[in-house]
């Protein structure tokens, strides 16, 4: 038996959906290290807030991972569960050795603008799949990430 069988979702309709969500969760994971990289090694005057926001910001990444995954599994298909996959398919980068706290903010800018796009693409797949659960998910990722540039923008404006 099948999740397919029984949601009267079309399988070759959702491949595409599947794939883009295989794409998106590698990208997440690579992200979350990235994050977790910014939280321990943050220094400055900025330090206690910085901490604070890239540990609430990495704990969002992880809440993301698990759905997408689920959601993946939710459409037949199987999660990459593996660091080494995630790296040979992520578009996100490893960001290294970060401390600043500035240059942290921007990498999570770059990335949301980024995870803006690829969502939106994946909403529009998903969309014309009739995959109106992944359409509502991605709608409620672009909602909270354009907020997010909002506040990123103004905090970083100093």
């Amino acid at each position: 038996m099948k999740t397919l069988d029984f949601t009267k979702l079309n399988a070759e309709s959702v491949k595409n959906v599947v794939s883009a969500l295989q794409q998106l969760l590698a990208d997440y994971q690579v992200y979350y290290s990235n994050l977790r990289g910014f939280h321990w090694n943050v220094k400055g005057k900025d330090f206690y807030v910085m901490h604070a926001q890239f540990e609430s910001m990495y704990n969002n990444a992880t809440e993301k991972a698990d759905e997408i995954a689920e959601r993946i599994l939710m459409l037949d298909g199987i999660p990459a569960h593996n660091f080494s996959e995630y790296l040979k398919i992520a578009k996100v980068k490893e960001s290294g050795y970060v401390t600043n706290g500035d240059e942290g903010i921007k990498h999570v800018m770059e990335t949301t603008s980024y995870f803006l796009e690829s969502e939106r693409n994946i909403l529009k797949m998903a969309s014309e799949a009739g995959d109106e659960a992944t359409v509502a998910m991605m709608s409620d990722y672009i909602k909270e990430q354009e907020k997010q540039i909002w506040m990123l923008t103004a905090y970083s404006s100093k």
